[in-house]
């Protein structure tokens, strides 16, 4: 049974996301722009949660040490964020798309990492949720 503040969360979560993604949309559609590259950072958003997922359904977190798997992950999901923020000014250096555009997407980003973190943060820690009945 879903807790009240999980809905609270989900629900946060979801308008999160929404914004974040109107900011990409507008930095491709708006007129002045009328550019759509930008929309290649959405397979970052789609890559960026994999590796720690993965970590964490491999990883068995009955110690406190730190493992190589999980930090692995870490370092793979930090290297896509970081391309992702990397690709709209690298599009914006070299002329492909307008910096009002790469400053419309660069904020999508931060909206929708911070939305992808919130919900590791909120729905990470669930114990009712198993994997193993998958």
């Amino acid at each position: 049974m879903e807790s009240p503040r999980q809905n609270c969360a989900l629900i946060s979560l979801s308008f999160g996301g929404a914004i974040g993604l109107m900011f990409l949309m507008l930095g491709c559609a708006l007129p002045q722009y009328n550019q759509y590259l930008p929309l290649f950072v959405l397979f970052f958003y789609v890559l960026a949660p994999i590796p720690y997922s993965i970590a964490r359904r491999v990883v068995n977190d009955t110690d406190a040490a730190s493992n190589a798997c999980k930090e692995l992950a870490i370092f793979l999901t930090t290297g896509i964020v970081v391309s992702a923020f990397g690709m709209p000014i690298v599009f914006a250096r070299a002329a492909l798309i307008h910096w009002g555009a790469c400053a419309l997407v660069l904020t999508g980003n931060t909206v929708i990492f911070s939305t992808i973190l919130g919900f590791f943060l909120v729905f990470g820690n669930n114990d009712d949720f198993s994997w193993q009945q998958w």
